[in-house]
């Protein structure tokens, strides 16, 4: 599909959705320019332009999500500067996205009562992958230890069979692969790259919520895969079933896998994490120290072994002594306390967006569809909850919207987390993240 069949695909929708006199007069004289897997770039007068955002927003989305699966960021240019613009077509879909690591293995994860069930289960299907646990969905919050996991299966499989064809992507990377081949008119090249391996790895599967056609895709390369023994891994931050607009007959198919939880390390796990991430780099950590950090620093793995980083960069770079005093200072410079309020702001906006699969600027946009809007509140509702900032002020974080739109979200929020306690622990979850990032 090029750009000219989509934009074609994208006028008959909007002529079915509007009429044909709305179409002819605000849509027909709009020219498509480029697109490349997430942003569309169209051309139209100033006048047009300015019309289309204030009226037909919502509808405009709407018909590009029925042709590409998904809500792209949606962008104007000039005439002017459209005829210079050079066309961008989306990219061409990769074999494997670059975005494991073989430094993560099974022998370097510390495993605790907190993460022992997924670790056993990751090791297993490692022996004879495709044939036990399949799917295996492994999930917890952000910082847990998941991402390591998924690269120490592919790791081990590779170790025992270097052979084996292996495909580790993230979600928001499967999408953009799959958009690309559709709009290329390469899914057959898709096809052969996804359902020939041995083992699909995916890291946040939840960015594929909500997009049909990548949904679509994925559903029958899973099928395919899984009907052939061949295995499939996948991450994300919560069960299937509380993964917003994720199709029911995906959530179906993972929950007749293995579904393992990672929860917050103990302290115990803590104290083993910090002594073997201090040891790793060679960094004599007094076992005061030690234990000084694993009672602050209670949710995070990665954070914890940031600390153990600062620790070791203070030492080396400025031979500072080791004590409670500078764990403390190295603590403070990776924790929230201290952090700047827009920079809270900002990384719970982006933790939201992560969380729902969206892009940042769709949460700070004036998209309307549920969606969207409904990530918007939370991050609204997540804001007002862990900062001092009044409504007026939090308006400014979301391109100056009207005072009343904050108090309808906050209003909102407050009722639904009352009622619905998944709800609630998204927003523990994404305000957690974003002060521990």
């Amino acid at each position: 599909m090029d750009l000219k069949e989509m934009w074609s695909l994208v006028s008959q929708d909007l002529r079915h959705s509007l009429n044909e006199v709305i179409y002819n007069v605000w849509f027909k004289p709009v020219e498509i320019i480029s697109y490349d897997g997430a942003v569309v770039t169209l051309s139209a007068s100033e006048f047009i332009k300015t019309t289309i955002e204030k009226q037909f927003a919502d509808e405009l989305a709407e018909a590009f999500s029925n042709v590409v699966g998904f809500v792209p960021e949606i962008s104007f240019v000039s005439r002017e500067k459209a005829a210079a613009a050079p066309v961008r077509e989306a990219p061409k879909p990769a074999a494997q996205a670059p975005v494991s690591s073989d430094a993560n293995t099974f022998d370097t994860f510390v495993v605790g009562s907190s993460n022992r069930f997924a670790y056993n289960a990751a090791k297993a299907v490692t022996s004879d992958p495709g044939t036990v646990y399949n799917p295996l969905y492994i999930y917890g919050s952000s910082g847990l230890g998941k991402t390591h996991l998924l690269n120490a299966i592919k790791n081990a499989i590779l170790e025992k069979d270097p052979n084996k064809k292996i495909i580790y992507t993230r979600g928001e990377d499967l999408v953009n692969l799959i958009v690309g081949g559709l709009l290329k008119g390469t899914m057959d090249e898709v096809h052969a790259q996804l359902r020939t391996c041995d083992a699909l790895l995916v890291d946040d599967i939840q960015f594929i919520a909500g997009k049909e056609r990548t949904e679509e895709e994925f559903f029958h390369t899973f099928n395919v895969l899984t009907d052939a023994n061949k295995q499939v891994v996948l991450t994300s931050d919560t069960p299937p079933k509380n993964i917003p607009n994720l199709a029911d007959r995906i959530t179906t198919r993972i929950e007749q896998g293995l579904l393992a939880d990672i929860q917050p390390p103990d302290y115990e796990t803590r104290l083993a994490i910090i002594s073997s991430k201090a040891e790793a780099i060679g960094l004599n950590l007094p076992q005061e120290v030690a234990e000084f950090i694993a009672e602050k620093v209670k949710t995070n793995i990665r954070q914890l072994e940031g600390t153990v980083k600062k620790i070791h960069a203070l030492v080396t770079l400025e031979g500072t002594s080791i004590n409670i005093a500078m764990a403390q200072n190295a603590i403070s410079d990776l924790a929230s306390e201290g952090m700047p309020v827009n920079e809270l702001v900002n990384k719970i906006i982006s933790e939201t967006a992560r969380t729902y699969g969206l892009p940042v600027s769709d949460i700070i946009s004036k998209k309307k569809d549920s969606k969207t809007a409904k990530a918007r509140q939370i991050a609204i509702f997540a804001i007002r909850e862990c900062t001092e900032l009044t409504q007026q002020e939090i308006c400014e974080f979301f391109g100056g919207r009207d005072r009343t739109t904050i108090h309808y979200a906050l209003e909102k929020i407050t009722a639904m987390a009352e009622r619905d306690p998944a709800l609630r622990r998204s927003v523990d979850n994404i305000i957690k993240n974003a002060r521990e990032h």
